[in-house]
Order: C-alpha cells, then sequence, then structure tokens
C-alpha cells in the first residue's frame, strides 16, 4: 500500500529531546507527507539518528505544552502497531536471530516487527504471496533461501529493507543505509531506492553522504547541533556554498547522472 502525496505521514511542533542531562534537538517543526522524497542532511552528531528515534518512538519529547507529534494523523499509538508500519532500515547489522533467519522469513518478520519467526506466530497466504512480491522488488529472490548471516552487507540491507516494505504504510525510514557496504553494493543499493521511489514508495533518507541522495529525492533538510538549519527544495540547498556551511569545511561538487558527489 503507496501513501500520497495528500496523507500526512509526521507532524512535529516545538519537539525538544534530551538525552540523559543534554538537550541534543531543539525546537523541532516538521511536517512530511506520505509519498514524499526526503533526505535529512548533517554531520555526524547534529542529531539525525536522535531525530528517527523520535519517530520511532524510542526518544521521547521533553513534554512541553506547545509539543506536538502526530505520526499517520496520531497523537497515540500502541508502540507494537507503530513499529509494524514504520518502514525503518538502520544502518546497524541485523540482529542475532535474525542471522540466523532465511531472508524470506527475515522479509515476514516485517509483519509483526519481531527479530525471527517465533513459533507462536501466525503467518497467513496473504503474507507470504506479499513477501514474494516485496523480494522480487528489492531483487532478492535468488538468495531468499540463504540464512542472513551468510548473506554479504549489500544483500543484508536489501532483506532489511524488504523487512520494512512488506508492512509499512508505503514510507521508508533509511538511517545511515550505506553504511558498511562496498562501491559495488552502494550503486546496487542506490539503484533500488531509486526504482523504489519511482513506484511511489516515500522516502526519508538520513545520511551524510551526499552521493546517497537519489535524484527523485527533491526536499533536503540540513541540520547542525540539534536543530533544523534549512528546509527546501534540493537545487537550492544541494550547492557547493550551502553544504560547506552546513559541514563547516569547503565542500566542491559534481554531478553525474542525476546524483550530487563531494569532495
Amino acid at each position: 500500500m503507496h501513501g500520497t502525496a495528500t496523507e500526512p505521514f509526521l507532524y512535529l511542533a516545538h519537539v525538544n529531546v534530551a538525552r540523559g542531562e543534554n538537550v541534543v534537538l531543539h525546537d523541532i517543526n516538521l511536517s512530511v507527507n506520505a509519498g514524499e522524497h526526503i533526505a535529512i542532511l548533517g554531520p555526524n552528531g547534529c542529531g539525525k539518528s536522535t531525530l528517527i528515534k523520535t519517530i520511532t518512538c524510542e526518544c521521547y519529547p521533553m513534554v512541553q505544552p506547545e509539543t506536538k507529534v502526530r505520526i499517520f494523523g496520531r497523537e497515540r499509538w500502541d508502540l507494537t502497531e507503530l513499529k509494524k508500519r514504520l518502514g525503518v532500515v538502520s544502518a546497524e547489522l541485523p540482529g542475532k536471530q535474525t542471522l540466523q533467519t532465511t531472508g524470506r522469513d527475515a522479509v515476514i518478520t516485517g509483519f509483526f516487527s519481531s527479530s525471527t519467526l517465533w513459533p507462536n506466530l501466525v503467518v497467513t497466504d496473504a503474507m507470504r504471496v506479499h513477501a514474494e512480491e516485496v523480494l522480487e522488488q528489492v531483487d532478492a529472490l535468488e538468495f531468499a533461501e540463504k540464512k542472513v548471516g551468510e548473506m554479504s552487507a549489500g544483500q543484508q540491507r536489501r532483506i532489511m529493507i524488504g523487512r520494512a516494505l512488506v508492512g509499512s504504510a508505503g514510507m521508508l525510514l533509511l538511517d545511515e543505509p550505506s553504511n558498511a557496504l562496498d562501491l559495488a553494493a552502494q550503486a546496487e543499493l542506490r539503484g533500488l531506492l531509486r526504482r523504489l521511489a519511482q513506484q511511489g514508495t516515500g522516502i526519508m533518507l538520513i545520511t551524510h553522504h551526499i552521493a546517497d541522495i537519489p535524484p527523485e529525492i527533491d526536499r533536503i533538510l540540513m541540520m547542525r547541533d540539534g536543530r533544523i538549519i534549512a528546509d527546501g527544495a534540493k537545487e537550492e540547498l544541494l550547492t557547493a556554498e550551502r553544504l560547506s556551511e552546513l559541514f563547516r569545511t569547503e565542500v566542491q561538487l559534481t554531478e553525474k547522472d542525476g546524483f550530487r558527489h563531494a569532495w
């Protein structure tokens, strides 16, 4: 099921988040429609991953009267239900249980937001059919019977994207997805993200690698020191001048096949 550009996916107003004694997100105001393609860009430690954890309710905003958090139009969620609908792909490797699971079963776990197919979980025929469709969508059918722990990092990332897609409401949240991938796997991942975007899947991509941003992403959010410092069209923000300011170093920029590359 794909979202449309008219459905709200995320609404944050005046969100502040503390981790321990430190406030790490400051007055975050953000609205994202389902089906949008957006990249969140910033240096390490700028608050990008904390923002994702706030969306997935792993971190909670400080309680203040003006603070609002709505996900898929709702302010309150059963966390198990929300996890099934949020298609999150983290930079971390799959957990120990998932590594012992076949690719096909790992994708099916996305219906339950579980680490493996535990005996108490009931898998329906409809789930299996949809999982096959998703495996084909992410080009993972040829290694679907392989254990996740025996796969290359690139194959694992495809399976994790498939897992995120089966239960999600047409939105993928990707946190530094090219980490630990070699050059060939990075190229495959970027091609996959392009196809998913073209098919109507919404994408929220968190990265500090400019080359990860596919041409289909048209909105850029820039973060630094726990604040959103810019939110606008890619053409305006992905410039050498704006990137140099964001990363506080001189950045050179070039473009090839719709992708921008920085050094």
